[in-house]
């Protein structure tokens, strides 16, 4: 009997996958004001609270990421600087941070990529605020001795799908709607 059982178990291992959970990550975000320059923007991280991705055999299938909204921090800024713009996207007028602590990602595909070095297009629904909407991005994604690592290039996503939005309509005149994003997830 216990034989039968540990069979179920592997086998229901390989119809649906290996699940891993995420040991190291590194979340870089850009925004920028209307004339997009380094001048006119601002960068910075959040960091990853949980995640897993999902491998059937060599091949990412699926997986999921939650971010930590109360860690959103620019790093193109120091001291008081730093403080009133973090506190400034954390607040209403953007991310919402008492309301939305989390934002989340679930992969929904993942296929191969014709470009040489990021090999797979990674869609998912991207949840942020209680909205959610897909995207997808091009990543590098490597999978050797039970760890998996995804590597994104530099892509953007519409804030404004996720009511990321300055309250005084003037202000979003100034700022670009989009909000570009670079991802580094490693996991076993």
């Amino acid at each position: 009997m216990k034989k039968i059982f540990l069979l179920a178990v592997v086998a229901s291992g390989l119809a649906f996958g290996q699940s891993k959970k995420v040991v190291a990550s590194d979340v870089h975000w850009w925004g920028y004001k209307v004339a997009k320059s380094e001048a006119s923007s601002h960068d910075g991280t959040v960091k990853v609270k949980s995640g897993d991705m999902i491998m059937k055999g060599n091949d990412l299938v699926g997986g999921s990421f939650v971010l930590d909204m109360t860690s959103i921090n620019a790093t193109d800024l120091t001291g008081e600087y730093q403080q009133k713009l973090n506190g400034h996207l954390k607040n209403g007028d953007f991310f919402e941070v008492e309301k939305f602590p989390t934002a989340s990602f679930k992969i929904t595909a993942v296929k191969k990529n014709s470009d040489k070095i990021y090999n797979s297009l990674v869609t998912g629904n991207l949840t942020v605020k209680g909205k959610t909407s897909p995207i997808t991005f091009p990543a590098k994604i490597a999978y050797s001795k039970g760890v998996v690592s995804l590597v994104s290039d530099k892509f953007a996503f519409d804030r404004q799908k996720f009511d990321v939005a300055y309250k005084s309509t003037m202000q979003d005149v100034f700022v670009k709607d989009d909000i570009e994003m670079l991802v580094k997830v490693t996991a076993k």
